[in-house]
């Protein structure tokens, strides 16, 4: 193993440290662990717990990963956590690992951005390119789709799920399902449409994001119900995957309703 630990460091007997791996003032690394190559932990953050990190994953100061789940039923069950490559957490954010009620892991995906003090729940999985901004509160059971954002301050309750490119504005609460590509606002949030920004910004076409539109008013429009209407847009657009992406979130159902627009402007 060729990497550079700080004298003031603690690594525990039975840790696996890959190629590269730096470790910083003060930063402790549990007997379970694992880092991928050339990850670096900065200072004072600690790694616990039967936790994966994947290659070229930074951790900052005062990040907790991997500690005992904030769940009281836990007890003391060897679940795990696993972190993909590529991924930032910054000062003071924490991830714990799943419990025995939830599937016994927590999983993260690759190339993700977890801003300062920013939290992941016990048992949630989240996907790829994700981007946690400031004081975000993840809650334990939530899934979560690719390129997701979510804004400073904002919480997600227990079991919701959030589709891929969906955007959850700041100081937002959100205790209902996101669908993909959608934008949740408020406290309590409320669906207030597509994420426009975030998909010029992924290189959507501009006739994608246009199909996008249109089904997205038909499947909220004011007209009979949303089984109906999720019918009637499946049929009208048979063979677009992105919109078919949106209808088989809704299909799928989940612990929680749709999150909706508040009122027929926001269709």
């Amino acid at each position: 193993m060729a990497g550079l630990i700080h004298p003031t460091a603690i690594v525990e007997d039975g840790a696996i440290l890959g190629e590269g791996v730096r470790i910083g003032p003060f930063c402790i690394v549990g007997p379970h662990v694992t880092l991928g190559d050339g990850c670096e932990l900065v200072s004072h953050a600690v790694v616990a717990g039967r936790t994966t990190i994947g290659a070229r994953t930074r951790i900052f100061p005062f990040a907790s990963i991997g500690h005992q789940p904030q769940d009281l039923k836990y007890h003391g069950e060897p679940s795990t956590l696993t972190i993909g490559s590529d991924c930032t957490f910054r000062e003071g954010v924490t991830i714990n690992p799943g419990t025995e009620g939830g599937g016994m892991e927590t999983v993260i995906g690759d190339r993700c951005a977890f801003l300062a003090n920013s939290h992941v729940g016990h048992d949630s999985r989240l996907g790829n390119g994700i981007i946690l901004s400031n004081n975000v509160m993840i809650a334990g059971h939530v899934t979560m789709g690719d390129h997701v954002i979510v804004g400073g301050g904002a919480a997600i309750i227990q079991f919701a799920r959030v589709g891929s490119h969906a955007f959850v504005g700041g100081m937002s609460g959100l205790e209902n399902d996101l669908i993909p590509y959608g934008m949740a606002l408020g406290n309590r949030a409320h669906l207030g449409g597509l994420n426009i920004v975030g998909l010029r910004r992924r290189g959507f076409a501009r006739e994608d994001i246009h199909t996008l539109r249109r089904a997205y008013r038909a499947l909220f429009a004011e007209e009979g119900t949303l089984k109906e209407r999720v019918e009637d847009v499946a049929a009208e657009f048979s063979s677009v995957p992105i919109v078919h992406e949106i209808l088989d979130f809704i299909r799928a159902g989940g612990d929680r309703a749709i999150c909706t627009p508040r009122d027929a402007r926001e269709a």
